[in-house]
């Protein structure tokens, strides 16, 4: 049977009756949640700018710009029923009050501005821009709407056959791993061929690897197919907390000790690259360390990250096979398998893998991104470890706050990034 909440949302077109692309508020991931709860009890009143880049080149979302426009409109016509507001009071780090105001909450379009025309890289111009706590929810589900339409656009008939072939072959590799302790998790609603695709490879997943797929980041699939939902904080969060914490140089302190404070110990995983592996381990000193059960990462050479957490840790005297080590960045089977074999004797690793699981069917998958640039009038950043993930449209931001974190002006283009 169908779930309830699909049953009944539908929307009208010229071409008759069809299915929202998003059905359910919950069809986001569930660090959206973690850090809207933060945001409602210590930023309410935060006011920030996100905006859209396509990390593709040579690509045209102009044609789509109509289509979007109607989506956001349905999208902002959802609320959360009364199962997914229960569903969301089993999770003990979700409070009772964040849930009453879900009961209340819609998301309102005229925070989302979208133009279209030669002008804008890629076609296409998204900016969000309001109160953190009324747009925070825009993101994923806009992500996920424009990765439908592309496809629905460039690839009118999907072949989901080669799809059902690769994810047959991925699954074949993961059965190959004997060693005990071998996870991995979805997390690629984002960048999905569709919702129907999504939801079919995690059926799957959740079929065939019952001891090793051990959930997803998407609530809403999490609630519908009985999965665990996944996830803790996002760079938005540590970006803001350059506006809203205390001098620029104390932010990332600052936001691991706020996040402490509202979780006492629940969702203990940190972020590791808003400025660099380097500048995180430099504040993620002894009492950090013993706080959060492990870390995420996210870019640049994930062997190299590792080596580097591991060493901090037995620099701090902590056993590394004690924390977790979460990998989460462009992630393949392959990679997955051999980061595995490099570290699962010396840590408890897990793995999150996006568009190789959702989005592999042969063609082009677009690697589009929504970002935070301001937060209460003044500019945000991130400073990734891999050179094309670094986040900002101030560059005179960039640079200064390179210097405040003593991040490398210039990060290598690494092209073995993925090797021992």
């Amino acid at each position: 049977m169908p779930d309830a909440v699909e049953s009944v949302i539908m929307c009208h077109s010229l071409f008759g009756a069809r299915f929202m692309i998003i059905r359910s508020l919950l069809d986001t991931d569930l660090y959206k949640f973690t850090m809207m709860q933060i945001v409602l009890h210590q930023f309410p009143a935060a006011h920030v700018e996100y905006r859209f880049k396509c990390r593709t080149p040579n690509v045209d979302l102009s044609p789509i710009a109509k289509s979007l426009r109607e989506e956001i409109k349905a999208l902002c016509s959802l609320r959360f029923s009364k199962e997914e507001l229960a569903y969301l009071r089993q999770m003990r780090f979700l409070t009772s009050d964040f849930v009453d105001l879900l009961e209340l909450f819609q998301l309102n379009e005229r925070f989302v501005r979208v133009r279209s025309g030669a002008e804008f890289e890629s076609g296409l111009s998204i900016t969000i821009k309001g109160p953190w706590l009324h747009t925070i929810l825009f993101e994923i589900p806009i992500l996920e709407i424009i990765a439908e339409l592309y496809s629905r656009h460039a690839f009118p008939q999907p072949n989901l056959i080669e799809g059902r072939k690769r994810l047959d072959q991925k699954i074949g590799l993961f059965e190959s791993v004997k060693e005990p302790g071998f996870k991995f998790a979805d997390y690629g609603g984002r960048r999905r061929l569709s919702y129907d695709w999504q939801k079919e490879v995690l059926h799957t997943l959740r079929e065939r690897l019952p001891e090793n797929f051990v959930g997803t980041s998407n609530v809403h699939f999490a609630r519908i197919l009985g999965l665990t939902p996944l996830g803790t904080m996002a760079h938005e969060y540590l970006q803001a907390c350059q506006a809203v914490g205390p001098r620029l140089r104390d932010s990332q302190s600052f936001a691991l000790n706020s996040w402490a404070r509202e979780y006492r110990g629940d969702l203990g995983i940190a972020l590791s690259d808003v400025y660099s592996m380097d500048a995180f381990l430099r504040d993620f000193d002894l009492f950090f360390c013993k706080l959060f059960d492990g870390v995420r990462h996210d870019s640049g050479n994930p062997f190299e990250w590792g080596e580097k957490l591991i060493a901090h840790y037995e620099k701090m005297r902590i056993n590394p096979t004690s924390k977790t080590m979460i990998f989460s960045d462009s992630l393949s089977p392959e990679l997955v398998i051999q980061l595995f074999q490099y570290f699962h004797k010396r840590a408890d690793v897990s793995f999150g893998i996006g568009t190789n699981l959702t989005n592999d069917l042969g063609h082009l998958a677009l690697q589009n991104v929504i970002k935070m640039v301001r937060c209460n009038g003044q500019p945000v950043a991130k400073l990734s470890d891999s050179p094309g993930k670094t986040t900002s449209y101030d560059p005179m931001y960039v640079n200064y706050l390179r210097e405040v974190f003593q991040a490398p002006e210039n990060l290598p283009e690494d092209k073995d990034s993925h090797t021992p």
